[in-house]
């Protein structure tokens, strides 16, 4: 990719001087979006350093950890992303299924803390935000939000985390630690499916200047950090895989919509090698499959709505999976009879060891790849490419409401036979669907209602999301906002006394 770096224009240059004391009496330097997606651009001085720097420290250091990079430690880089490839003992197809892992990024174990930074670091270097007077406001159903948190700590600044009071005990902990204050968490209605409820509080802060609402489901820095870092990454893991295989062609990248940040990276992985993107959501939610409605328990994913900054029209493919599928298969991963089991049906032990790193909408993406091998009549020659969007260590306290409520308290063999059988082996092509150009465009239509009617965004603006060039012309600004990140740099002068 070679672009123009035109310079970013400084919105508030007041703001953006405050911005650059507070940065440099703090000494955070910024990494650029070039290093994040290839990590050896990163100073040897500086990858020296951060191996004596806890990667869940509030260190800022640990900026320059916020790629696909890290090695299973956190502490040093990896030479290829890490990764797992399931085999057909576990997922029951014969395509293997290529999960990159999210628990390896720092301080939230989850890798929402890279849509975290692109959405306020370009915001930061183009003085829109005023680390000094201004609050950032991370609108989440809980990793994005922690991830922002996260950022705002390291940059010297107050991050305020909205999200459903629903979501899982151990979100809300790690919120408790990270928090400046009690106030900065703020708990709406509802669960994981009730992203309405996080506007409407985020409408109601919006009116205080102070806080500035970096909303991920619209910022574009959400998805152009993962068509650059993200679509870099999983394209050096598939490459990585077929190296050994050379047979291997990319079929088609796998990701819950949540925020829409994510599927972003099938983009660029379309574009290298041909995949189809498959987007996911909660059969009990199904929007974009059916317009419809509902509350489901993939914590993460997000739905009742078409994200902003989602490209409808280079989906390929939408699958659902349902949450009583992802909450039992977490319960069977995570028990140790679970585990007897998958070893007795041939699954390598290193792949049992590595389902450590699943969550919840890991589990979904996982399985929408099933269905997907399934629907297009994949083989053993066609690879499909997903996240492990964060890992088991934020689902304990959901494992055991599970283990109680679906299974009496008790998991045996029986009980892990019965959940493998019906939700691993038995995911089959219901509530999967091919697009057409007459599809795309009704689940593109269905945003308008939130974003015009609700949100305000004036209709040419939304309809010009329609064209792939729209989404191609977003990419130059990537090279601009690295210009201002470097040239903040040199001002701030923290990066040269590293």
């Amino acid at each position: 990719m070679t672009l123009t770096a035109t310079p970013v224009p400084v919105a508030d240059p007041d703001a953006y001087s405050r911005a650059v004391a507070r940065l440099r009496d703090a000494r955070v330097a910024l990494p650029t979006f070039a290093e994040l997606a290839e990590p050896t651009r990163i100073p040897a001085r500086i990858r020296e350093r951060l191996a004596d720097v806890d990667p869940d420290a509030a260190d800022p250091l640990n900026l320059f950890r916020v790629h696909w990079w890290n090695d299973a430690t956190r502490r040093g880089m990896a030479a290829v992303p890490e990764h797992v490839v399931l085999p057909e003992s576990l997922t029951g197809v014969p395509s293997p299924i290529i999960v990159a892992f999210g628990n390896r990024f720092p301080m939230i174990r989850a890798h929402k803390v890279l849509a975290a930074y692109a959405c306020l670091a370009p915001r930061l270097v183009a003085g829109e935000f005023d680390p000094t007077r201004q609050r950032a406001v991370w609108p989440s159903t809980g990793n994005y939000c922690r991830g922002g948190v996260a950022i705002s700590r390291l940059m010297g600044c107050r991050g305020v985390a909205v999200l459903p009071q629903g979501m899982s005990e151990e979100r809300f902990r790690w919120l408790d630690k990270w928090v400046v204050d009690p106030a900065d968490i703020v708990r709406t209605p509802g669960t994981e499916s009730n992203v309405w409820e996080i506007y409407e509080k985020c409408a109601e802060l919006a009116r205080d200047p102070q806080h500035v609402i970096l909303n991920q489901f619209a910022e574009f820095g959400n998805h152009l950090g993962h068509v650059l870092c993200t679509g870099a990454a999983l394209a050096a893991v598939f490459e990585h895989v077929r190296a050994a295989q050379p047979q291997l062609r990319l079929a088609a990248f796998t990701s819950a919509t949540g925020s829409a940040g994510t599927i972003a990276a099938g983009d660029a992985l379309k574009e290298r090698f041909g995949a189809k993107i498959v987007a996911v959501e909660p059969v009990e939610c199904p929007t974009l499959l059916e317009n419809g409605f509902g509350e489901h328990n993939i914590q993460g994913i997000g739905d009742k709505h078409v994200p902003y900054i989602h490209n409808v029209m280079n989906t390929d493919v939408v699958t659902g999976v349902t949450d009583r599928a992802t909450d039992q298969l977490a319960v069977l991963f995570a028990q140790k009879c679970g585990r007897a089991f998958l070893a007795k049906r041939g699954v390598p032990d290193a792949v049992i060891a590595a389902l450590d790193g699943f969550g919840l909408s890991s589990i979904c993406n996982v399985l929408a790849a099933v269905k997907t091998a399934k629907l297009l009549g994949l083989g053993a020659r066609d690879a499909l490419v997903t996240v492990a969007t964060d890992g088991a260590e934020m689902y304990a306290s959901e494992h055991w409401r599970i283990l109680q409520r679906d299974f009496g308290g008790h998991f045996g063999n029986a009980e892990a036979e019965a959940v493998f059988a019906r939700w691993m082996l038995g995911a089959g092509t219901d509530y999967a669907l091919e697009l057409t150009e007459a599809e795309r465009r009704r689940m593109f239509n269905l945003g308008y209602f939130t974003w015009v009617e609700q949100r305000g965004v004036p209709v040419e603006e939304f309809t010009r999301r329609r064209e792939q060039s729209f989404w191609t012309g977003l990419r130059e600004s990537l090279p601009r906002w690295d210009a201002a990140i470097e040239e903040f740099n040199r001002r701030t002068g923290a990066r040269d006394a590293m």
